[in-house]
């Protein structure tokens, strides 16, 4: 008899990628061979784009480069400005951004076409337009304007400047650039996954890349940060009453988001940096509310479950610290993970084959046909 095939194609290994790495066992994670430990908090988010994408860290000259076509790019279709006040009316904020995603393509002049060159534009356009778009919906749907990006501030900074209407301190703005980093890319994902099935037909990005804001939204992938930061605000006591909930919770079957994870059987190393920047942060508003429940849930969890944090959990308590409104973190995910996303769909493009998986068939067999005044 056949082996069963492994649920949700674990250890499946589904396409070849120079993009990025896990050793889940050592609990390390590698863009292009450089170690997460070694870019983040060293590496702008420019930077990290100019390595998913274009292949290799820049010099100064491809990296001034970059950043003048993100500027030129940061821009949203008239398209996508029309479907705007019809999304802000219902829905959450990834559906809205999913539509407003795919809106950006009647107005992309490379849209229907997918070889190189015009891949690396729309890339370079998607990861420019992303923080644009999470903005502009935030400001609408409070019924103001987005502030006008600045030049001296790069993506971090200016998605701070528009989401909060505040200039961001430099140092909330190097916070926030080593987040985007660390959420850039991370192999073979849900989202990750979805956008290289979609760009295997050889469909174009912009479909490839609403296909993964799809995944994205679900609370078991992207969703996750959103989900800890409410349970975090809806426990009762405080530090005092994080044991009882966890217990409470995982005595009755229940799921805590944050903990665990397919690849990793150690800690998650975006966990390591992220749990750092929360501490700093509580540190610098006097605020260590969230950032000591965390602490407290992550040391119960650990005890009773023998579970690690993931990405998710400790920037949770960071958004919240930057002034970032709960529901849009999911979509900040989107805005670092659009340069992963982006990279893989031209990785897919550049030597393509069909992702048609197999399926082990478990209905009926044998059934007879009988006509309907019959059954």
């Amino acid at each position: 008899m056949a082996d069963k095939p492994a649920r949700g194609l674990a250890d499946v290994v589904a396409a070849s990628t120079a993009l990025s790495d896990v050793d889940g066992v050592a609990g390390r994670l590698y863009y292009r061979g450089y170690d997460i430990h070694d870019l983040a908090g060293r590496t702008s988010f420019e930077e990290c784009v100019h390595l998913l994408v274009r292949g290799t860290l820049p010099t100064t000259a491809e990296l001034d480069t970059l950043v003048a076509e993100l500027a030129e790019a940061r821009t949203i279709g008239a398209s996508a400005q029309a479907v705007l006040p019809h999304v802000i009316r219902s829905g959450t904020p990834m559906e809205a951004l999913r539509t407003l995603v795919s809106a950006l393509s009647v107005d992309d002049p490379d849209a229907s076409d997918s070889g190189a060159e015009a891949n690396q534009r729309k890339a370079v356009r998607l990861v420019a337009q992303m923080p644009m778009l999470v903005a502009t919906y935030h400001a609408a749907r409070t019924g103001g304007a987005a502030p006008d990006p600045v030049v001296d501030l790069g993506i971090a900074g200016n998605f701070l400047l528009q989401i909060t209407g505040s200039r961001p301190s430099p140092r909330a703005a190097e916070i926030f650039d080593e987040c985007l980093v660390l959420h850039a890319d991370h192999t073979m994902n849900a989202s990750t996954f979805t956008a290289r099935v979609v760009a295997a037909t050889l469909s174009d990005m912009h479909s490839a890349i609403t296909a993964a804001m799809g995944a994205l939204r679900g609370p078991l992938h992207g969703g996750a940060n959103e989900a800890v930061m409410k349970t975090m605000q809806s426990i009762d006591g405080g530090v005092d009453g994080v044991e009882a909930y966890v217990r409470q919770t995982l005595d009755a079957h229940g799921k805590l988001m944050g903990f665990g994870h397919r690849v990793y059987k150690t800690e998650d190393p975006r966990a390591t940096h992220l749990r750092r920047i929360s501490e700093e942060l509580a540190d610098s508003t006097g605020d260590r509310g969230y950032y000591k429940m965390s602490r407290r849930m992550e040391e119960v969890v650990f005890d009773v479950k023998g579970l690690y944090p993931n990405v998710d959990f400790f920037a949770a308590s960071v958004y919240h610290y930057l002034g970032i409104p709960t529901d849009l973190f999911t979509p900040v995910f989107a805005v670092s993970r659009m340069s992963g996303w982006t990279a893989h769909v031209i990785e897919q493009h550049l030597d393509n084959r069909l992702i048609r998986p197999d399926s082990e068939y478990i209905g009926e067999r044998d059934q007879k046909w009988v006509p309907i005044e019959e059954r």
